[in-house]
């Protein structure tokens, strides 16, 4: 082969092996996009089926309002002029059940909430409450936001030091007691595995009657905010960032 052509076949075979290196690197930059695009889906690798957290949360309840189902249990909507505030505390073991389904505003899942509670009572004769509370909460998810809202209820049973045997009145009846609580919030995701939350929760302490007759039933009824911090379980969901 003369120089001339040898010379020739070589710009030839440079040339296609450029053209397919810069083929191959655009297909492996769109590739990459696309991979980025799909760790970058907030929503789905926060909120999925059989995520477990342990959430701590905390809150300050001074203010003291009647029983809000006493329309349905035949009381009177009114009120002791016994005041209390409770500071509860919440250590809680979260599971998500399913992952994020449902049209737009009402997108997202529940999780089954489990937690051991104690309970300072900073205003009123009693001093402190412990408990085991149960509750779901409903997740609502928009799609790539770090907030969601959310609902939940919780029941729970406990002990008191009650009072009113000792004959402070309008205190609780007896020891054993029941909780009720029902809040509403919202979760800042920092990432997967980490969040913080900040809402307002209503809690109703009393033993459904159990004292009666010998002591009346009054019952706490009292609301504030609530601030939590939620930490992630065990790995990351596979494919999404940590």
């Amino acid at each position: 082969m003369n120089p001339r052509n040898l010379t020739l076949l070589t710009l030839v075979c440079l040339s296609y092996s450029t053209a397919s290196l810069g083929q191959d690197s655009t297909v492996y930059a769109s590739h990459s996009i696309l991979n980025l695009s799909d760790s970058t889906d907030l929503d789905t690798s926060i909120y999925y089926n059989n995520k477990l957290e342990f959430s701590l949360e905390t809150g300050w309840l001074p203010l003291n309002i009647p029983f809000v189902f006493d329309c349905f249990v035949g009381d009177s909507y009114n009120q002791t002029p016994l005041q209390y505030t409770l500071a509860p505390i919440l250590a809680s073991l979260r599971w998500q059940l399913g992952d994020v389904r449902g049209p737009w505003i009402l997108r997202g899942n529940f999780d089954l909430s489990f937690s051991g509670a104690f309970t300072w009572v900073a205003r009123g004769p009693e001093t402190h409450y412990w408990a085991y509370d149960m509750g779901i909460r409903r997740n609502f998810v928009r799609r790539n936001w770090r907030t969601a809202t959310y609902f939940d209820v919780r029941l729970g049973v406990g002990r008191i030091d009650a009072k009113e045997p000792l004959g402070v009145l309008f205190a609780q009846g007896q020891d054993l007691t029941f909780t009720f609580m029902m809040g509403s919030g919202l979760r800042y995701n920092f990432n997967s595995r980490y969040a913080i939350s900040v809402g307002l929760n209503y809690m109703h302490v009393s033993n459904l009657y159990l004292s009666e007759p010998r002591f009346p039933n009054y019952g706490i009824n009292v609301y504030g905010p609530m601030v939590g911090l939620d930490m992630r379980l065990g790995r990351p969901k596979r494919g999404a960032p940590h």
